[in-house]
């Protein structure tokens, strides 16, 4: 399961490749596909290499082979604007960011879990990871679901998320926790949400407003604060809920 913009690249390069037989180099794929760096371009060929789409070819300069193209070209990739939870799964590192994928269907009518311990609990989805930290690479399936109380989830859509890093830590969020996320597309500042920002980067921030700007605050002193304009930024959800076990 792809990106929208690993979609873009990968159908990029596999094109040139055709037309030419030469890949086509960093410059053209940023410009390609609108990004503002390199280092964007880095990503996005790690992240497609790491899913065994491309491999890069050693000891050549500017030598990349597509293996293999996706199952099916899935109209969804470049029209998905509604809820679309990035889920994510890696290992943090500081120039490591996280992208948006395919949407994925919350949990609209919680159905009744069938723990034994459960009680009147309600299922939801667990989507994956997301990064309470700097956002790292992200790949989105539903791997499995989990037994949540009623009014922790009373009204609307919600799914979970296992956290991965450490920048929440003094709002109480700690690696290998699972957060209960309600669908939202606002924010009041100083609710912690799930923020995709450039369509690409998801994490999972406290929401601010400064001026005309948005910050996604972390809860930890050793990462900084992010700035970015309104139309950057645009929030998932919300958090309600926290699950720890011990």
């Amino acid at each position: 399961m792809l990106t929208r913009k690993q979609h873009e690249l990968l159908m990029f390069i596999h094109e040139r490749l055709k037309e030419s037989g030469i890949p086509p180099s960093f410059d053209e794929m940023k410009e390609a596909l609108d990004l503002a760096s390199k280092s964007g371009i880095h990503r996005l060929i790690t992240a497609l290499e790491e899913r065994g789409f491309i491999r890069r070819l050693p000891n050549r300069a500017r030598a990349l082979e597509v293996l293999r193209l996706p199952d099916s070209i899935a109209p969804g990739l470049n029209a998905a604007k509604k809820f679309s939870p990035s889920v994510i799964q890696g290992s943090l590192g500081q120039n490591n960011l996280s992208r948006q994928v395919k949407p994925a269907t919350p949990s609209r009518a919680p159905t009744p879990s069938n723990d034994d311990d459960a009680g009147s609990a309600v299922s939801i989805p667990v989507m994956g990871r997301i990064a309470a930290g700097v956002p790292i690479d992200a790949i989105q399936h539903q791997t499995h679901s989990i037994a949540v109380p009623p009014d922790m989830i009373a009204g609307g859509e919600h799914y979970a998320l296992e956290v991965k890093g450490d920048s929440m830590i003094e709002a109480g969020i700690f690696d290998g926790d699972t957060v209960i996320i309600r669908n939202a597309n606002t924010a009041s500042p100083g609710e912690i949400v799930v923020a995709l920002v450039d369509d690409e980067e998801a994490t999972l921030k406290r929401f601010r407003r400064k001026g005309a700007s948005i910050a996604l605050e972390a809860a930890n002193p050793a990462y900084e604060t992010r700035i970015f304009g309104p139309d950057r930024v645009k929030v998932q959800g919300k958090l309600v809920g926290l699950i720890r076990r011990y």
